[in-house]
């Protein structure tokens, strides 16, 4: 099924806070009191919270709002202000964050009381809640570093301001809530539910938080067991086709954000008037043919591609199904590619991953909604799995362990297996290219390198605009919203901002 739950908006108030108004009962608004009293209503809510994770109004992280933050903060994407960021920057991501954890919290609170619900059910809801505020916190973290940790619905006003917690303190309740989803998920679901998160999802994000953390024992621990029975992930065949309508949710997904041009016509809305789908494909379509291209490639993933070609002497098929390049045949939304160069930026090639690239434009949807993609987003693939798998063990010092992970990446891309004898060096140095190369737009790049410690060195030696504006130091992270600061006295500003 392409789209797990019917998205309903469901207003549910807060009561016993002192104020008798808040006591008053509206007839026009679901209340807390007449919401969570069957099984139906859980469902509901998890929707509403899944809805956090891809929906455009409301923030989130796999639509643009998420994406511009983690696609231009690499040295693979660029735009116009990279770097000479204004205060609000990223505030509608930690809101919708924020949102998706308040929602999450509600559902762990409520769900233990309803009768009619199985506990079996009842322990699976909660475990699923758990990796949807685990994934939450895990954006927050990655982006901000400390931030407020909320695990209760507040009761007052003054509970809705907390301060800081450090950031290995959030990676503790993280890897907690991951480590709750993993131990109640089913490892996978019949064909209607297709999309939920699975034991396989927690694992992963799991293995990523550890990773992210340096704890590669740990990590590596955690890969393995998506490596082997019960799981059976795999790589597609055939690269594009983990970015296509045709072949969603397949074996190397691990994690999928389902996307669908349905509901309304219109992707701003939080009404009956929202469209379901993504609206990615308009923020990196050329202008040329009618898209916003704000944030696009830089010539350097060009030349990334370009080091090394097939065992029979081809442009790596990853290059093909993700770029188009100056001088490349074929066409492009029914176009010839030299229609696309040059540019007003003087840039060598564009995206096509994740774009219906094959229709004339991307105006109007399939299903009629206004710029409206359904191709889902991809959050987790096991071709990540491989390759952090590799990372752990490799910077354990044992780069002979990270030989058939790399090698199946390469042997999915047609190029030859590594040589043997490869030290630590020059196996992260493997590591870090097929990382590059085989994630493009995939919001993986910036925090690669911040782990790897190469931001500055990997900036600097870019064609990226606004790479001058960067500072080592304070670009680490993202500030912490303005509109957080102004309402939150608890609240202390990142150092440099």
């Amino acid at each position: 099924m392409k789209r797990i739950f019917s998205i309903l908006f469901i207003v549910i108030f807060f009561v016993g806070c002192g104020d008798d108004f808040l006591n008053e009962s509206n007839p026009n608004t679901i209340t807390k009191e007449a919401f969570w009293k069957s099984e139906g209503d859980v469902l509901k809510a998890l929707a509403g919270t899944y809805n956090y994770l891809g929906n455009l109004d409301n923030g989130g992280y796999y639509d643009h709002s998420g994406m511009d933050l983690t696609i231009d903060r690499g040295d693979d994407f660029t735009a116009a202000n990279s770097f000479n960021y204004l205060p609000g920057i990223g505030s509608n991501v930690w809101n919708g964050a924020y949102k998706g954890i308040f929602r999450a919290n509600q559902i762990i609170e409520e769900t233990p009381q309803i009768s009619t619900i199985s506990d079996d059910s009842k322990k699976r809801y909660i475990a699923e809640v758990k990796f949807l505020r685990g994934l939450n916190y895990f954006h927050l973290a990655s982006n901000w570093g400390a931030v407020p940790i909320h695990l209760t619905t507040p009761k007052s006003m003054d509970e809705y301001f907390v301060a800081k917690s450090p950031e290995d303190s959030v990676y503790i309740q993280i890897i907690s809530d991951f480590t709750d989803a993993a131990e109640g998920l089913p490892i996978s679901y019949s064909s209607e539910w297709v999309g939920r998160a699975t034991k396989g999802a927690a694992l992963g994000f799991m293995g990523k938080a550890y990773l992210y953390q340096k704890d590669y024992a740990k990590a590596e621990i955690v890969f393995e067991q998506l490596m082997q029975p019960p799981f059976s992930y795999a790589l597609m065949n055939n690269y594009a086709d983990n970015f296509d309508l045709q072949h969603e949710n397949n074996i190397e997904s691990v994690f999928e954000i389902q996307v669908q041009d349905v509901g309304g016509t219109y992707m701003w809305a939080s009404d009956a008037n929202e469209n379901l789908g993504t609206r990615l494909n308009m923020e990196y379509m050329p202008r040329e043919v009618g898209g916003w291209s704000q944030v696009y490639t830089t010539n350097k993933i060009l030349m990334e591609f370009q080091k090394e070609k097939t065992t029979d002497g081809e442009f790596d098929p990853r290059m093909v199904a993700t770029l188009i390049w100056e001088g490349e045949p074929g066409l492009f939304y029914q176009r010839p590619i030299s229609d696309f160069f040059p540019d007003l930026y003087d840039t060598k090639c564009k995206l096509k991953k994740y774009l219906n690239w094959q229709q004339e434009n991307e105006e109007i949807g399939i299903n009629g909604g206004v710029h409206s993609s359904s191709i889902n987003i991809r959050a987790l693939r096991y071709a990540d799995v491989l390759l952090m798998h590799a990372e752990a063990v490799t910077m354990q010092g044992r780069p002979q362990d990270a030989y058939n992970d790399v090698n199946l990446i390469r042997q999915r891309a047609h190029l030859s297996d590594l040589p043997a004898g490869y030290n630590q060096g020059q196996m992260m140095a493997e590591i870090r290219h097929q990382r590059m190369i085989e994630f493009v737009f995939e919001g993986q790049r910036f925090y690669d390198l911040r782990r790897w410690g190469l931001l500055q060195q990997e900036i600097s030696n870019s064609d990226k605009r606004g790479r001058e504006n960067f500072d080592p130091e304070k670009h680490q992270y993202l500030p912490i919203p303005q509109s957080e600061m102004d309402n939150n006295p608890k609240m202390e500003q990142l150092p440099g901002w």
